[in-house]
């Protein structure tokens, strides 16, 4: 097992790309299943997540290559209506076929995703959408059985709480539906947009793109389409946040500043000097941070994937700062490995109270999931002394090249294997 070892305290310098985001290529690697050819996919980022969805198409048929960060999906023939347990249970996003498979085959059969070390993130959106669209569901040792007799009808569905991946499967479950389903109250991120625009252009129905209410009305037949993956606005916020730590000034280019509204207003209110252009943000840090106050929300609020990156810059400000998380129960389980290096924060249910003390120390420290990997790494970045990070496939599922990339920019950081 691969471990990521850092001597901090070295400022950051110099420029980076930023690769396409992986929240976005899941999806649109799904969306191939709804009908046959070839589809093209530019910027997608080669990842652990990306490579077990691959995997999982490969599993109904599907035949693909890649070009650098351009995959080709083949889905001319498929066989197969079932994604096993044994892919599933790595990855979440799997659960995104559901919709593609029932929108083609009438049919699907899919490994309940289960737990999550961050919490418990309930399909539950997902079944009671397509139960509305006229599917059969039956819930039979750990699997969802899905089937639909007559096709796919539209409804209306509403989503006490916007689901990205619940509104991302029922609008790929809709878009041949019978009729029109009307999504209220849907997600509004910018990887859900990417995903309509990747429909729009297989011939789908679809209004509302950024809005909380997307009408689709269903069509006969859709067409093999290309599209380009967004820039993965978390890969961008996690160094941002980076130079924010160890100082420096960096150049990131690639990216799209647009859909990172509120953390680049909170990472200016901490001190950081940000310029940006439609494609570029330049990120410098020369005095000290100031501590800022934030609550994760749905988008266009504060991201939730950046909260454990923040959370480990704000150890190192100055005064009192005061986390509240209100997307997932469990995402504070970074802040143990915080306190190992030194970070003083007590969490008192949903909130985290962080005392700034401008100072941390290299520590071993274990990966709890994959932003919480992050808040190490960006910890370590700062930290006196060395740091060790182990359990780092949690790293790999979501960040391309993350050590060459800081690498690059003159941080002392490199992969080894870890004696067993």
């Amino acid at each position: 097992m691969d471990k990521i070892v850092i001597e901090g305290g070295k400022p950051l310098q110099g420029e980076i790309s930023i690769s396409g985001a992986k929240n976005a290529a899941l999806p649109l690697i799904t969306a191939t299943l709804l009908t046959q050819g070839k589809h093209i996919i530019h910027n997608v980022p080669d990842l652990r997540d990306t490579r077990t969805m691959l995997a999982l198409l490969e599993t109904f048929g599907v035949h693909w290559e890649r070009d650098g960060a351009t995959l080709t999906i083949n889905t001319e023939n498929i066989a197969g209506f079932e994604a096993s347990y044994d892919l599933v249970k790595t990855m979440r996003a799997s659960v995104l076929v559901l919709g593609p498979l029932l929108s083609r085959m009438g049919r699907a059969r899919v490994s309940m995703p289960g737990g999550c070390a961050i919490g418990a993130r309930p399909i539950d959106y997902h079944l009671q959408g397509f139960k509305k669209m006229g599917v059969e569901l039956d819930l039979d040792e750990g699997y969802v059985d899905a089937q639909v007799a007559d096709g796919l009808n539209g409804c209306t569905v509403y989503f006490d709480i916007p689901s990205v991946t619940g509104t991302e499967n029922v609008m790929m479950a809709a878009v041949k539906a019978k009729g029109t389903t009307v999504i209220k109250n849907a997600a509004r991120e910018p990887e859900v947009g990417n995903l309509v625009d990747m429909l729009l252009a297989m011939g789908a129905d679809i209004e509302g793109r950024d809005t909380d209410k997307l009408v689709i009305k269903g069509v006969k037949k859709l067409k093999p389409a290309e599209i380009t993956t967004i820039p993965d606005r978390i890969e961008t916020g996690t160094y941002l946040i980076a130079v924010g730590a160890a100082g420096g000034k960096v150049k990131l280019k690639n990216c799209n500043p647009s859909h990172l509204p509120s953390l680049l207003e909170k990472l200016r209110e901490a001190g950081l000097s940000i310029t940006e252009t439609d494609d570029t943000l330049e990120v410098s840090r020369t005095g000290s941070l100031r501590s800022i106050d934030f609550k994760t929300l749905p988008y266009p609020g504060f991201p939730t994937d950046l909260q454990a990156q923040t959370m480990a810059l704000m150890s190192m400000a100055n005064g009192l700062s005061v986390i509240a998380e209100t997307i997932f129960e469990n995402r504070f389980m970074h802040v143990a490995e915080l306190k190992r290096m030194g970070a003083k924060i007590r969490v008192d249910g949903h909130s985290a109270i962080v005392h700034g003390n401008g100072g941390l120390t290299g520590a071993r420290v274990m990966a709890t999931d994959l932003r919480a990997s992050a808040s190490l790494v960006v910890a370590g970045l700062a930290a006196s002394g060395v740091t060790e990070i182990s359990r780092i496939y949690h790293l790999e599922r979501g960040y391309e090249d993350l050590v060459r990339k800081l690498d690059k920019l003159g941080a002392r950081i490199k992969k080894i294997k870890e004696e067993k």
